[in-house]
């Protein structure tokens, strides 16, 4: 198994066809023909057995509020492993690997909104902060919604420490 760093700006058709495919075969949401949910990201680590996708992260980078500081965060979306391959490990190393890649940036938290027990075997703890963001139907802007957090998960990356009490703003929509 080899594993790709691409930027999102790289992304050639013929990958972002495997993503597409990969991603139609991982989840029951619809993500209308895309590789990315409601907006694209920066970055995909991608695992290849010879030509196959067998597996793909998407990692974002965006500043966030908690309460009145402004913090910059890593995020993870996509997270996808081929069904046929679950229970080899690739997600697992892909995961790593993307920990790695945000303790090499200037985040300061890596988050993702999930359950699996991947995350919370590689550090990442559950956070009910409430929640402000932008809603998106089919890649299109909604309201701005407030709620406490589902699933959101978080791995500091360095010695700051997540405030539980703050409020969340995503400056934007969920990923």
């Amino acid at each position: 198994m080899r594993v790709e760093r691409i930027p999102e700006w790289a992304l050639t058709q013929t990958v972002e066809a495997q993503v597409v495919a990969l991603l139609a075969r991982t989840f029951t949401t619809d993500f209308g023909g895309r590789s990315f949910f409601q907006q694209r990201h920066h970055l995909r680590l991608l695992a290849f057995d010879g030509d196959a996708l067998v597996g793909h992260i998407a990692m974002l980078w965006r500043a966030v509020r908690l309460d009145d500081r402004l913090v910059t965060i890593a995020g993870l979306a996509e997270v996808a492993t081929d069904p046929d391959r679950r229970g080899e490990g690739i997600a697992g190393r892909l995961l790593a690997l993307a920990i790695a890649e945000a303790k090499a940036s200037n985040a300061a938290f890596l988050t993702l909104f999930g359950t699996a027990g991947l995350y919370a075997a590689a550090g990442f703890r559950e956070v009910h902060n409430r929640l402000k963001w932008v809603g998106m139907d089919g890649a299109r802007l909604g309201d701005v919604h407030h709620a406490h957090a589902r699933h959101l998960m978080v791995l500091p990356l360095g010695a700051q420490k997540w405030d539980d009490a703050a409020e969340l703003d995503l400056i934007g929509n969920q990923f």
